[in-house]
């Protein structure tokens, strides 16, 4: 107790007297100031501003850096597009009429369902090879030009129309490819406005 009043004794003598700081505490100061450039990224000093800032650490950036890769979001294109062409081709498969005829009676439950299973997976399968490859091929473009616009879309619709119709023949794989296109620049127009 003794010792901490003299020292604040000192410290306000020192005020007095103009000296605050002996040249050796402010050679220290401006050493571990100046020189100590080589710290971790958690002891930063950041300034504030209207929000806290908050740093990332290297396991959030790796995590970070496997969703935003073209492999993550193709694999994630293809799951969502094999759900959602799985429920269209479900609701598809229970609106298509089933009209009994003489030769063909009223089809039991069982073919019903086989029915609804095999357009389910069938358009499910459709959906999922379009947004793998739409995903995919978009990612790549974005990645390579560096930029995210209404190119990368309208490109990578080409691409992907033009594959898809190039199992029926090169006019085919040309007129979907324009489709595509034209579709995908429709999309990130109306997105983008």
């Amino acid at each position: 107790m003794a010792a901490e009043a003299k020292n604040a004794a000192d410290i306000t003598n020192k005020g007095k007297h103009g000296v605050l700081f002996t040249p050796q505490e402010i050679d220290q100061i401006a050493r571990f100031l100046v020189a100590n450039q080589r710290r971790e990224r958690e002891n930063l000093i950041i300034p504030r501003t209207f929000t806290p800032v908050v740093m990332k650490s290297r396991e959030e950036k790796a995590v970070e850096a496997v969703f935003e890769s073209c492999p993550f979001k193709a694999i994630l294109s293809l799951f969502a597009g094999f759900v959602l062409g799985g429920g269209i081709g479900l609701f598809a498969a229970s609106v298509t009429p089933s009209i009994p005829t003489p030769d063909k009676p009223l089809p039991s439950a069982r073919e019903v369902l086989r029915e609804l299973k095999v357009s389910t997976i069938s358009y499910g399968k459709n959906f999922a090879a379009i947004g793998f490859l739409f995903s995919g091929v978009e990612c790549a473009i974005e990645s390579y030009r560096g930029k995210t616009d209404w190119k990368n879309g309208t490109y990578a619709g080409a691409v992907t129309g033009g594959v898809l119709g190039l199992r029926a023949g090169v006019k085919a794989g040309v007129a979907g490819a324009f489709g595509f296109a034209v579709f995908s620049f429709a999309i990130d127009y109306y997105m983008r406005h």
